[in-house]
Protein backbone atom coordinates (compact mmCIF):
# COMPACT_ATOMS: atom_id res chain seq x y z
CA UNK A 1 0.00 0.00 0.00
CA UNK A 2 1.00 3.46 -1.25
CA UNK A 3 0.30 6.87 -0.59
CA UNK A 4 2.03 9.56 -3.01
CA UNK A 5 4.36 11.83 -1.40
CA UNK A 6 5.24 9.55 0.73
CA UNK A 7 8.80 10.80 0.18
CA UNK A 8 8.63 14.05 1.15
CA UNK A 9 10.22 15.66 4.20
CA UNK A 10 8.87 16.17 7.33
CA UNK A 11 7.77 19.82 7.07
CA UNK A 12 4.46 18.72 5.79
CA UNK A 13 3.43 16.57 9.21
CA UNK A 14 3.36 19.77 11.06
CA UNK A 15 -0.31 19.58 12.64
CA UNK A 16 -0.62 16.14 11.61
CA UNK A 17 -0.09 14.88 14.51
CA UNK A 18 0.23 16.29 17.92
CA UNK A 19 3.68 15.92 19.86
CA UNK A 20 3.50 15.60 23.86
CA UNK A 21 5.51 18.62 24.96
CA UNK A 22 7.47 16.93 27.55
CA UNK A 23 9.15 13.43 27.72
CA UNK A 24 7.05 10.66 27.87
CA UNK A 25 10.14 8.32 29.76
CA UNK A 26 9.59 11.42 32.53
CA UNK A 27 5.58 11.18 33.10
CA UNK A 28 2.40 10.03 31.90
CA UNK A 29 -0.25 12.17 29.46
CA UNK A 30 -2.74 10.28 30.55
CA UNK A 31 -3.18 7.80 33.81
CA UNK A 32 -6.05 5.11 34.09
CA UNK A 33 -6.73 4.13 37.50
CA UNK A 34 -9.56 1.40 37.92
CA UNK A 35 -10.71 2.27 41.63
CA UNK A 36 -12.79 -0.98 41.62
CA UNK A 37 -13.45 -3.88 39.16
CA UNK A 38 -17.43 -3.96 40.77
CA UNK A 39 -20.32 -3.42 37.83
CA UNK A 40 -24.02 -4.67 37.71
CA UNK A 41 -23.13 -4.91 33.57
CA UNK A 42 -21.67 -7.96 31.87
CA UNK A 43 -20.22 -6.24 28.53
CA UNK A 44 -18.93 -8.89 25.93
CA UNK A 45 -16.29 -7.31 24.96
CA UNK A 46 -14.55 -6.62 28.36
CA UNK A 47 -10.81 -6.76 29.27
CA UNK A 48 -11.67 -7.72 32.89
CA UNK A 49 -13.70 -10.66 34.39
CA UNK A 50 -16.49 -7.71 35.95
CA UNK A 51 -17.81 -8.57 39.60
CA UNK A 52 -21.28 -7.48 40.94
CA UNK A 53 -18.83 -7.07 44.74
CA UNK A 54 -16.24 -4.90 45.28
CA UNK A 55 -13.05 -6.66 46.43
CA UNK A 56 -11.95 -5.88 49.84
CA UNK A 57 -8.28 -6.11 48.05
CA UNK A 58 -8.72 -3.25 46.15
CA UNK A 59 -6.53 0.18 47.29
CA UNK A 60 -8.79 1.71 50.65
CA UNK A 61 -9.41 5.63 50.17
CA UNK A 62 -6.09 6.34 52.32
CA UNK A 63 -4.11 4.49 49.62
CA UNK A 64 -6.20 6.04 46.80
CA UNK A 65 -4.92 9.14 48.18
CA UNK A 66 -1.68 8.60 48.90
CA UNK A 67 -1.60 7.47 45.04
CA UNK A 68 -2.91 10.66 43.84
CA UNK A 69 -0.08 12.19 45.80
CA UNK A 70 2.38 10.60 43.80
CA UNK A 71 0.45 11.28 40.80
CA UNK A 72 0.68 14.98 41.49
CA UNK A 73 4.42 14.59 42.58
CA UNK A 74 5.01 14.32 38.77
CA UNK A 75 4.48 18.06 38.71
CA UNK A 76 3.07 20.19 35.87
CA UNK A 77 2.46 19.42 33.37
CA UNK A 78 -0.06 17.06 35.40
CA UNK A 79 -1.50 13.67 34.31
CA UNK A 80 -4.75 13.51 33.47
CA UNK A 81 -6.55 10.69 35.53
CA UNK A 82 -9.30 8.82 34.54
CA UNK A 83 -11.52 6.80 37.04
CA UNK A 84 -12.68 4.04 35.57
CA UNK A 85 -13.77 0.32 36.79
CA UNK A 86 -15.75 -2.00 36.50
CA UNK A 87 -18.16 0.94 37.84
CA UNK A 88 -16.55 3.69 39.57
CA UNK A 89 -19.62 4.67 40.94
CA UNK A 90 -20.09 1.51 42.44
CA UNK A 91 -17.20 3.18 45.36
CA UNK A 92 -19.13 5.56 47.75
CA UNK A 93 -15.83 7.62 48.65
CA UNK A 94 -15.53 8.72 44.52
CA UNK A 95 -16.54 11.97 45.68
CA UNK A 96 -13.78 12.41 47.99
CA UNK A 97 -11.24 10.87 45.92
CA UNK A 98 -11.99 13.14 42.90
CA UNK A 99 -12.06 15.84 45.71
CA UNK A 100 -8.78 15.05 46.34
CA UNK A 101 -7.36 14.85 42.71
CA UNK A 102 -8.70 18.45 42.27
CA UNK A 103 -7.34 20.21 45.16
CA UNK A 104 -4.01 18.37 44.13
CA UNK A 105 -3.96 20.14 40.79
CA UNK A 106 -4.86 16.53 38.63
CA UNK A 107 -7.45 16.79 35.82
CA UNK A 108 -9.71 14.14 36.85
CA UNK A 109 -12.39 12.26 34.59
CA UNK A 110 -14.57 9.51 35.31
CA UNK A 111 -15.62 6.60 32.91
CA UNK A 112 -18.62 5.28 34.55
CA UNK A 113 -21.27 2.00 33.47
CA UNK A 114 -24.89 3.53 33.26
CA UNK A 115 -27.07 2.15 35.48
CA UNK A 116 -29.29 3.20 38.72
CA UNK A 117 -26.17 4.58 40.29
CA UNK A 118 -25.25 7.57 37.27
CA UNK A 119 -28.26 9.69 38.96
CA UNK A 120 -28.28 14.19 38.14
CA UNK A 121 -27.18 14.40 41.79
CA UNK A 122 -24.78 12.21 42.00
CA UNK A 123 -23.20 13.58 38.83
CA UNK A 124 -23.68 17.18 40.51
CA UNK A 125 -22.04 16.20 43.54
CA UNK A 126 -18.86 14.65 41.32
CA UNK A 127 -18.90 18.00 39.22
CA UNK A 128 -18.37 19.84 42.33
CA UNK A 129 -16.18 17.81 43.49
CA UNK A 130 -13.96 18.69 40.67
CA UNK A 131 -14.12 16.11 37.99
CA UNK A 132 -14.30 18.06 34.57
CA UNK A 133 -15.27 14.91 31.80
CA UNK A 134 -17.12 12.21 31.63
CA UNK A 135 -17.34 8.85 28.99
CA UNK A 136 -19.84 6.92 28.15
CA UNK A 137 -19.70 3.99 26.02
CA UNK A 138 -22.15 3.86 22.58
CA UNK A 139 -21.03 0.67 20.77
CA UNK A 140 -23.95 0.32 18.47
CA UNK A 141 -26.41 2.89 16.96
CA UNK A 142 -29.55 0.78 18.03
CA UNK A 143 -30.73 -0.89 21.43
CA UNK A 144 -30.30 -4.29 20.31
CA UNK A 145 -26.62 -3.96 19.09
CA UNK A 146 -25.49 -2.44 22.37
CA UNK A 147 -27.89 -3.79 24.73
CA UNK A 148 -26.26 -7.16 23.49
CA UNK A 149 -22.95 -5.53 24.11
CA UNK A 150 -23.90 -4.31 27.69
CA UNK A 151 -25.85 -7.91 28.35
CA UNK A 152 -28.54 -5.93 30.24
CA UNK A 153 -31.89 -4.81 28.10
CA UNK A 154 -32.35 -0.75 28.37
CA UNK A 155 -28.71 0.46 28.51
CA UNK A 156 -28.68 2.04 25.05
CA UNK A 157 -31.92 4.27 25.92
CA UNK A 158 -30.61 4.90 29.56
CA UNK A 159 -27.06 6.31 28.03
CA UNK A 160 -29.08 8.85 25.76
CA UNK A 161 -30.88 10.33 28.63
CA UNK A 162 -27.58 9.98 30.69
CA UNK A 163 -25.64 12.09 28.24
CA UNK A 164 -27.84 14.69 28.65
CA UNK A 165 -27.63 14.59 32.43
CA UNK A 166 -23.68 14.73 31.84
CA UNK A 167 -23.51 17.80 29.75
CA UNK A 168 -26.34 19.58 31.58
CA UNK A 169 -24.12 19.68 34.71
CA UNK A 170 -21.16 21.11 32.85
CA UNK A 171 -19.23 18.20 31.90
CA UNK A 172 -17.25 17.12 28.81
CA UNK A 173 -19.04 14.50 26.96
CA UNK A 174 -16.92 11.49 25.48
CA UNK A 175 -18.49 8.63 23.65
CA UNK A 176 -16.40 5.76 23.29
CA UNK A 177 -17.29 2.95 21.16
CA UNK A 178 -15.93 -0.14 20.55
CA UNK A 179 -15.46 -2.00 16.84
CA UNK A 180 -15.92 -5.14 15.88
CA UNK A 181 -16.41 -6.78 12.77
CA UNK A 182 -20.21 -7.19 13.81
CA UNK A 183 -21.03 -3.35 14.28
CA UNK A 184 -18.94 -2.06 11.97
CA UNK A 185 -21.45 -1.18 9.44
CA UNK A 186 -23.35 0.86 12.13
CA UNK A 187 -20.11 3.49 12.21
CA UNK A 188 -22.05 5.92 10.09
CA UNK A 189 -24.94 5.75 12.06
CA UNK A 190 -23.05 6.10 15.46
CA UNK A 191 -21.55 9.29 13.96
CA UNK A 192 -24.88 10.40 13.20
CA UNK A 193 -25.42 9.77 16.80
CA UNK A 194 -22.57 11.16 18.54
CA UNK A 195 -23.02 13.97 16.70
CA UNK A 196 -27.04 14.90 18.04
CA UNK A 197 -24.78 14.03 21.23
CA UNK A 198 -22.84 16.93 20.46
CA UNK A 199 -20.04 15.42 22.25
CA UNK A 200 -16.34 16.52 22.77
CA UNK A 201 -14.52 13.88 21.86
CA UNK A 202 -15.45 10.32 20.05
CA UNK A 203 -13.29 8.32 21.18
CA UNK A 204 -12.64 4.42 18.80
CA UNK A 205 -11.78 1.50 20.26
CA UNK A 206 -10.35 -1.35 17.77
CA UNK A 207 -11.03 -4.85 19.55
CA UNK A 208 -8.30 -6.52 21.58
CA UNK A 209 -8.69 -10.48 21.37
CA UNK A 210 -8.09 -10.16 25.40
CA UNK A 211 -10.20 -10.93 28.36
CA UNK A 212 -14.08 -11.67 27.30
CA UNK A 213 -13.50 -9.55 24.11
CA UNK A 214 -11.89 -13.06 22.73
CA UNK A 215 -15.07 -14.47 21.99
CA UNK A 216 -15.95 -11.67 19.43
CA UNK A 217 -14.62 -10.68 16.35
CA UNK A 218 -11.73 -8.57 15.86
CA UNK A 219 -11.64 -6.91 12.31
CA UNK A 220 -8.97 -7.81 9.74
CA UNK A 221 -5.75 -5.60 9.29
CA UNK A 222 -7.04 -4.69 5.97
CA UNK A 223 -10.60 -3.58 8.02
CA UNK A 224 -8.67 -1.50 10.22
CA UNK A 225 -7.17 0.54 7.52
CA UNK A 226 -10.18 1.07 5.86
CA UNK A 227 -12.17 2.31 9.40
CA UNK A 228 -8.64 4.31 9.74
CA UNK A 229 -9.30 6.27 7.01
CA UNK A 230 -13.11 6.59 7.28
CA UNK A 231 -12.17 8.24 10.87
CA UNK A 232 -9.42 10.68 9.24
CA UNK A 233 -12.48 11.41 6.82
CA UNK A 234 -15.23 12.37 9.04
CA UNK A 235 -12.47 14.17 11.84
CA UNK A 236 -13.59 17.57 10.46
CA UNK A 237 -17.26 16.88 11.62
CA UNK A 238 -15.99 15.41 15.28
CA UNK A 239 -13.01 15.38 17.55
CA UNK A 240 -11.44 12.02 17.13
CA UNK A 241 -9.36 9.54 19.27
CA UNK A 242 -8.32 6.26 18.34
CA UNK A 243 -7.72 3.40 21.16
CA UNK A 244 -5.37 0.61 20.38
CA UNK A 245 -4.95 1.43 16.67
CA UNK A 246 -1.75 3.89 17.01
CA UNK A 247 -1.27 3.36 12.94
CA UNK A 248 -4.37 6.31 12.74
CA UNK A 249 -1.54 8.48 13.18
CA UNK A 250 0.87 6.83 10.27
CA UNK A 251 -2.45 7.44 8.49
CA UNK A 252 -3.01 11.25 9.25
CA UNK A 253 0.65 11.97 8.30
CA UNK A 254 0.67 9.74 5.01
CA UNK A 255 -2.57 12.01 3.93
CA UNK A 256 -0.88 14.87 5.18
CA UNK A 257 2.46 14.41 2.97
CA UNK A 258 -0.08 13.74 0.09
CA UNK A 259 -2.15 17.29 0.53
CA UNK A 260 1.35 19.17 0.69
CA UNK A 261 2.32 17.85 -2.48
CA UNK A 262 -1.07 19.03 -3.86
CA UNK A 263 -1.95 15.16 -4.88
CA UNK A 264 -5.09 13.43 -3.92
CA UNK A 265 -4.06 10.44 -1.27
CA UNK A 266 -3.71 7.34 -3.06
CA UNK A 267 -4.53 3.87 -1.53
CA UNK A 268 -6.20 0.43 -2.28
CA UNK A 269 -8.83 0.84 0.35
CA UNK A 270 -11.73 -1.71 0.55
CA UNK A 271 -15.15 -2.12 -0.09
CA UNK A 272 -15.86 -1.64 3.81
CA UNK A 273 -13.81 2.03 3.37
CA UNK A 274 -16.64 2.51 0.44
CA UNK A 275 -19.56 1.27 2.11
CA UNK A 276 -19.44 3.08 5.11
CA UNK A 277 -18.00 6.60 2.71
CA UNK A 278 -21.67 6.44 1.29
CA UNK A 279 -23.49 5.64 3.82
CA UNK A 280 -21.94 8.61 5.30
CA UNK A 281 -23.05 11.56 2.52
CA UNK A 282 -26.28 11.43 3.96
CA UNK A 283 -24.61 12.95 7.17
CA UNK A 284 -22.57 15.43 5.47
CA UNK A 285 -25.98 16.70 3.69
CA UNK A 286 -27.95 17.22 6.92
CA UNK A 287 -24.53 19.41 8.38
CA UNK A 288 -25.04 22.69 7.18
CA UNK A 289 -22.44 24.60 9.59
CA UNK A 290 -18.79 24.34 8.49
CA UNK A 291 -16.39 21.83 8.48
CA UNK A 292 -14.26 21.64 11.62
CA UNK A 293 -10.30 21.78 12.03
CA UNK A 294 -9.43 17.93 12.59
CA UNK A 295 -7.91 17.58 15.70
CA UNK A 296 -4.77 15.62 14.73
CA UNK A 297 -4.12 12.36 16.95
CA UNK A 298 -1.00 12.89 19.51
CA UNK A 299 2.03 10.33 19.66
CA UNK A 300 1.14 8.64 23.06
CA UNK A 301 0.53 4.44 23.30
CA UNK A 302 0.78 1.95 25.66
CA UNK A 303 3.61 2.47 28.52
CA UNK A 304 4.70 6.00 26.87
CA UNK A 305 2.70 8.70 27.91
CA UNK A 306 -0.11 6.14 29.12
CA UNK A 307 -0.15 3.99 31.62
CA UNK A 308 -3.06 1.42 33.90
CA UNK A 309 -3.28 1.26 37.69
CA UNK A 310 -5.81 -1.82 38.50
CA UNK A 311 -8.06 -2.49 41.71
CA UNK A 312 -5.44 -3.93 43.04
CA UNK A 313 -2.90 -1.06 42.49
CA UNK A 314 -1.13 -3.19 39.99
CA UNK A 315 0.64 -1.18 37.13
CA UNK A 316 0.66 -2.14 33.61
CA UNK A 317 1.53 -0.61 29.91
CA UNK A 318 -2.43 -0.70 29.48
CA UNK A 319 -5.68 -2.23 30.40
CA UNK A 320 -5.13 -4.50 27.64
CA UNK A 321 -1.75 -5.45 27.95
CA UNK A 322 -1.70 -7.98 30.71
CA UNK A 323 1.38 -7.82 31.80
CA UNK A 324 2.80 -6.72 35.54
CA UNK A 325 5.26 -3.30 36.13
CA UNK A 326 4.58 -3.39 39.65
CA UNK A 327 2.79 -2.42 42.57
CA UNK A 328 2.07 1.00 43.83
CA UNK A 329 2.17 0.09 47.33
CA UNK A 330 5.16 -1.53 47.08
CA UNK A 331 7.48 0.78 44.42
CA UNK A 332 5.05 4.58 44.37
CA UNK A 333 3.38 4.70 40.75
CA UNK A 334 6.10 7.45 39.78
CA UNK A 335 9.14 4.87 39.71
CA UNK A 336 7.14 2.56 38.49
CA UNK A 337 6.60 4.30 35.50
CA UNK A 338 10.31 5.91 35.29
CA UNK A 339 12.01 2.57 35.72
CA UNK A 340 10.01 0.07 34.62
CA UNK A 341 12.00 -2.25 32.27
CA UNK A 342 8.79 -3.39 30.75
CA UNK A 343 8.10 0.21 30.41
CA UNK A 344 11.17 1.21 29.24
CA UNK A 345 11.69 -1.63 26.26
CA UNK A 346 7.79 0.04 25.23
CA UNK A 347 9.77 3.69 24.58
CA UNK A 348 12.30 2.10 22.80
CA UNK A 349 11.64 1.58 18.99
CA UNK A 350 14.68 0.03 18.72
CA UNK A 351 13.49 -3.09 20.57
CA UNK A 352 10.50 -3.63 18.01
CA UNK A 353 11.00 -6.33 15.91
CA UNK A 354 9.56 -7.64 12.68
CA UNK A 355 8.53 -4.47 10.33
CA UNK A 356 7.61 -2.41 13.46
CA UNK A 357 11.18 -2.26 14.06
CA UNK A 358 11.96 -0.98 10.77
CA UNK A 359 9.29 1.15 10.30
CA UNK A 360 9.48 4.56 9.30
CA UNK A 361 6.82 5.75 11.64
CA UNK A 362 7.97 3.65 14.88
CA UNK A 363 8.40 7.11 16.43
CA UNK A 364 5.33 8.34 16.48
CA UNK A 365 3.37 5.04 16.39
CA UNK A 366 4.82 2.44 17.48
CA UNK A 367 1.87 -0.09 16.16
CA UNK A 368 -0.49 -1.67 18.84
CA UNK A 369 1.73 -3.65 22.05
CA UNK A 370 -1.39 -4.85 23.03
CA UNK A 371 -3.15 -6.34 19.82
CA UNK A 372 0.75 -7.62 19.11
CA UNK A 373 0.71 -9.57 22.94
CA UNK A 374 -2.47 -10.54 22.24
CA UNK A 375 -2.18 -12.58 18.94
CA UNK A 376 1.65 -13.55 19.35
CA UNK A 377 2.55 -13.91 22.83
CA UNK A 378 5.52 -10.96 21.98
CA UNK A 379 4.43 -7.42 23.34
CA UNK A 380 7.51 -6.02 21.08
CA UNK A 381 6.59 -8.22 18.04
CA UNK A 382 5.03 -6.39 14.85
CA UNK A 383 1.07 -5.31 15.35
CA UNK A 384 -0.97 -7.74 13.25
CA UNK A 385 -3.60 -4.79 12.72
CA UNK A 386 -1.79 -2.94 10.51
CA UNK A 387 -1.61 -3.04 6.79
CA UNK A 388 1.61 -0.77 6.19
CA UNK A 389 4.54 -2.64 4.61
CA UNK A 390 7.90 -0.47 5.69
CA UNK A 391 9.91 0.53 2.35
CA UNK A 392 12.76 -1.70 1.60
Amino acid sequence: MTISGAGQSRSEEQGAVRRLHHDAGDRPLITIWEVTRACSLVCQHCRADAQHRRDPRELTLVQGKALLEDIAGFGAPYPIVVLTGGDPFERPDLPELVAHGHSLGLHMALSPSVTPRLTPQVLAELRAAGAGAISLSLDGATAATHDDFRGVPGVFDDTLVAAGWVRDAGYRLQVNSTVTGTNVHELPDLLRLVLDLKVSLWSVFFLVPTGRGRRLQSLSADQVEDVLHWLHDVSDLVAIKTTEAPHYRRVAIQRARATACGQTWEVDLGELHHDLSRATTSIRADRHAAPRRPRPPIEVNSGRGFAFIDHHGEVYPSGFLPKRCGNVTDQGFRVIYRTSPLLCSLRDPEQFTGKCGVCEFRDVCGGSRSHAYAVTGDLLAADPSCVHVPPP
